[in-house]
């Protein structure tokens, strides 16, 4: 079964103006589910609000059928993720260069089992995202360790249960075939891989030296555009999250506006904020390209609504620096892993075809 991004469902053809029965309903199912995500953060007040606001869309999003091997791959996933940030930052935190080297291996090892095919890739891009915000949020010098791993278990398995009540309240009305891509060769596989790891590694290694806490965004845009693990993929991916980010930052941004002073007053927000789930997840399944525009859209709202939406701070502002840190985060990011995608083309045991 695939789990890597779906724009619609199978057998529609790729001119379809409209969605169908199908897309309307994971429209539906995006919508409510990454809705009642935030709804519960913010009515329990937990901390890391942003696992809680943007991991439901992003499963229900990128899964077009939930079944037992795809909870079972998130929840494991999940429970290795904290042991490994637990184990790596208890033990070689003090060492930088003897713990970017393992972080290094791991990320390698979840890249190369995304490459192989879609049966464990949500089990590799849910470890590679996960695994690089944690280790940014325990690098904080007053960050509470426990209170991290307890607020993201809790989100993963929140993020669970709204994905089985989502499919429950609005399952697909036709079965969906199953795609399987072409195998590819070994010289690919390790290509996507490597330039994965080395990417993923040193915008860590970046992120961790300059201190930059306030740009979880920016480390975010990097490590998702990636997923697609091919060089065009990635290039094509960098601009539409760009055009996305920014879409979602203006709408954030208006609604914020609109708002105002009664930011607090949460069945306004949820009014708003469900119209612009609602408007991205559209653009999330239409069409190939428009998927990466309206799924950056959708994680951008999140995010900020997440994070930035309360009276006290400035809504111009926090849009404004998030946009710029995002399009330098792509720019230099994108800039970097082409020459990585043309270092390893020297060699023929990582050329990719």
């Amino acid at each position: 079964m695939s789990t890597k991004p779906t724009s619609k469902s199978e057998g529609v053809p790729d001119d379809s103006p409209g969605l169908d029965a199908n897309g309307l309903r994971q429209c539906l199912r995006i919508a409510f589910g990454a809705l009642l995500g935030f709804l519960v953060n913010e009515l329990m007040n937990w901390n890391y609000g942003v696992f809680f606001t943007v991991f439901p869309m992003v499963l229900l999003g990128i899964v077009p059928m939930i079944k037992p091997p795809v909870i079972i791959q998130f929840l494991a996933g999940a429970v290795f993720n904290c042991l490994e940030v637990i184990v790596v930052m208890g033990l070689v935190y003090h060492m930088p260069v003897i713990m970017l080297g393992v972080v290094f291996v791991l990320f390698y090892k979840r890249f190369a089992v995304m490459a192989q095919g879609p049966k464990l890739f949500l089990f590799g891009a849910h470890g590679v995202l996960s695994t690089s915000i944690m280790y940014l949020f325990a690098s904080y010098p007053r960050a509470d360790v426990f209170d991290l791993m307890v607020s993201y278990l809790v989100a993963c398995l929140l993020t669970v249960a709204i994905a089985l009540l989502m499919f429950g309240l609005f399952p697909d009305v036709e079965p969906r075939r199953p795609t399987q891509p072409p195998a590819k060769p070994i010289n690919q596989r390790r290509h996507e891989a490597l330039m994965g790891a080395i990417t993923t590694t040193a915008t860590l290694a970046v992120f961790l030296t300059f201190d930059l806490r306030d740009a979880l965004s920016a480390q975010a845009s990097i490590i998702l555009i990636l997923f697609m693990l091919s060089y065009p993929g990635i290039r094509l991916s960098a601009r539409n999250r760009l055009v996305g980010t920014l879409l979602g930052s203006a709408v954030a941004l208006v609604m914020q506006l609109l708002l105002y002073s009664y930011s607090e007053n949460l069945l306004l927000v949820s009014m708003l904020y469900w119209l612009g789930l609602m408007l991205f997840a559209r653009a999330h399944v239409l069409g190939s390209g428009a998927a990466s525009v309206g799924f950056a859209a959708l994680t951008s709202l999140g995010i900020i609504f997440s994070q930035y939406l309360t009276p006290s701070q400035d809504a111009v502002y926090d849009t404004l620096y998030r946009l710029g840190a995002v399009s330098m985060a792509l720019a230099i990011g994108f800039l970097f892993i082409t020459g990585v995608h043309r270092l390893l083309n020297f060699f023929e045991t990582t050329r990719s075809d």
